[in-house]
């Protein structure tokens, strides 16, 4: 066949054997996502928590606490709702298998648990001797990043294509909107007088996001459908603009006005818990199609033969 006759060809699309999908759909419940948003928050708040303690400010310090303790204390039961009972969730406690995602998330989150239960309890109740309260501060901001980043590679280590082809660019959006989640949060329950870090966490985080947001859509090209087009793409960009205009709110407003921060705070929570939404199902959207699964494969399959 001429160059001339090949190019008259138009590329076959990607499809299976009568178009029915490739994979399976993901069997996880809408107690996921959700677990996503208040994970990140609590890994997230508390390095805010244990940073503002650091430098004396001490009424940042606690309701970032605060917030660590909630979001880390409603994981492990929004984790057993999506598995059906208890034993299950205790039973992947039973080896850590440092090559599964799921396994080293577990062991993460029972130890972020424990070090952030220990330093909220010093600090918000007094708890303990100080010494013991730092150390489990320090050990709750060490783990904090891991556990709000962690489901991202739990995501990209399965075979969902957008899932898996978004695993650089998934970590960073992920650590973006906790920390953006984790500094609204804490300047909605600080004083704008002591929020400062807080705002400007907030508004590090949403950047971050959405830079890491723009960039994964733009590597995947065709792939990224999933995450622009449908209901995932209504929600995403439902998710840029609350984040985007809250995070500016925040940082501008919330300097002078309590209830622009909290205004703002509200938005970039929304945005946050959107976010992760889309993320999540834009992988069911892509399960459900061959051409996802079955379009990467053949690319991967030209490069190695070209």
């Amino acid at each position: 066949m001429s160059t001339r006759e090949r190019r008259m060809v138009e590329p076959a699309r990607p499809d299976s054997y009568y178009g029915r999908p490739v994979i399976k759909e993901p069997v996880w419940t809408w107690e996921i996502p959700v677990y996503f948003f208040t994970g990140g928050l609590a890994g997230a708040s508390a390095g805010l928590a244990f940073g503002a303690s650091v430098t004396g400010n001490e009424r940042l310090a606690r309701n970032a606490w605060i917030a660590s303790f909630l979001g880390i204390a409603v994981s492990p039961a929004l984790l057993i709702s999506d598995l059906g009972r208890p034993s299950r969730f205790l039973n992947m406690l039973r080896v850590f298998k440092v090559t599964s995602p799921m396994s080293v998330g577990s062991w993460l989150l029972t130890a972020a648990g424990g070090a952030i239960t220990a330093a909220a309890a010093h600090d918000v109740l007094g708890v303990g001797p100080r010494p013991a309260g730092r150390a489990a501060g320090a050990a709750a901001a060490v783990l904090g990043m891991p556990v709000a980043t962690y489901t991202a590679a739990l995501l990209a280590d399965t075979a969902v294509p957008v899932w898996h082809e978004a695993r650089r660019e998934l970590p960073f959006i992920f650590g973006g909107s906790a920390l953006a989640s984790a500094g609204a949060m804490a300047a909605i329950a600080t004083s704008p007088r002591d929020a400062g870090p807080a705002r400007r966490l907030a508004l590090g985080g949403a950047l971050a996001e959405g830079a890491a947001s723009q960039v994964m859509k733009h590597r995947l090209g065709d792939l990224a459908a999933p995450y622009e087009s449908g209901a995932c793409g209504r929600i995403s960009r439902a998710a840029m603009t609350l984040t985007t205009a809250g995070a500016a709110t925040t940082f501008f407003g919330g300097r002078r006005s309590r209830r622009l921060a909290a205004a703002g705070g509200a938005a970039i929570l929304a945005g946050s818990l959107l976010e992760r939404w889309s993320v999540f199902r834009a992988g069911f959207q892509s399960a459900r199609d061959p051409k996802y699964t079955v379009g990467p494969q053949r690319e991967r399959r030209d490069r190695r033969s070209a």
